[in-house]
């Protein structure tokens, strides 16, 4: 079975993982390649077509060599290749913990809920709003979590409209993630400009909103490095 499926892979690298729950923590990372998005403000669009063939094995083992209880499995959309469902099992027969980052366009309904699945529900000025597929939310559980990337005031009254609609807080972490510059070689024309970390902070306290700030950690570790971490 493992060496019939294969997967087309962007990178597996190890790092600190940057954002959600489990910031701060050593990760190795299975990027696959391919996305039927394209928002605004993506900062992976080499994701997009960039990587080659490989077997679980070969992943598996790539990712063992890092030694690392953790694993995230990411894009691009992972869920697009039919491959990631094994994937992802042999996983979690393999390490203590592992992740999964979706689009939140396409549904989860086939991942174990022994992965914690990364939901990023699409603000409006992602473009790609209209993909989300909310019959997602019925299926989180209080392993998983949400995130909205925020670039504008009204991505903010959008996501915090939708937190209270589906009472998302109540079922798994929820952040709100301010949008950072994406690097000018590796992004999409009418990308947003970044929203100063400061100012979601701000609407957020005075909205008593109960979710998380979230900040991608990695960015302000390794600030010219956009690839591998």
């Amino acid at each position: 079975m493992s060496e019939s499926v294969r997967l087309r892979v962007n990178e597996i690298f190890h790092s600190i993982q940057g954002e959600g729950t489990r910031a701060g923590l050593p990760c190795v990372f299975v990027r696959l390649t391919g996305c039927h998005l394209r928002c605004t403000y993506c900062d992976s669009v080499y994701a997009f077509t960039e990587g080659r063939q490989m077997t679980l094995d070969e992943v598996y083992d790539a990712v063992a060599a890092f030694d690392c209880p953790l694993v995230e499995v990411t894009g691009g959309e992972p869920l697009l290749q039919p491959g990631v469902y094994p994937l992802l099992e042999g996983l979690l027969a393999r390490f203590e913990t592992v992740l999964l980052e979706t689009s939140g366009a396409l549904s989860i309904a086939r991942v174990s809920p022994r992965v914690a699945r990364i939901v990023d529900l699409k603000c409006p000025s992602s473009g790609e709003c209209a993909r989300n597929d909310w019959s997602n939310i019925a299926r989180l559980t209080s392993r998983d979590e949400v995130k909205f990337v925020i670039a504008t005031r009204a991505d903010y009254e959008w996501a915090l409209h939708a937190v209270r609609e589906h009472d998302l807080a109540k079922r798994c972490p929820v952040l709100f993630c301010p949008v950072a510059a994406p690097p000018e070689h590796d992004c999409l024309p009418g990308a947003p400009p970044a929203l100063a970390p400061a100012t979601l902070a701000g609407w957020m306290l005075a909205d008593r909103v109960g979710v998380r700030l979230g900040l991608q950690l990695h960015k302000m570790i390794w600030p010219d490095r956009h690839r591998g971490v």
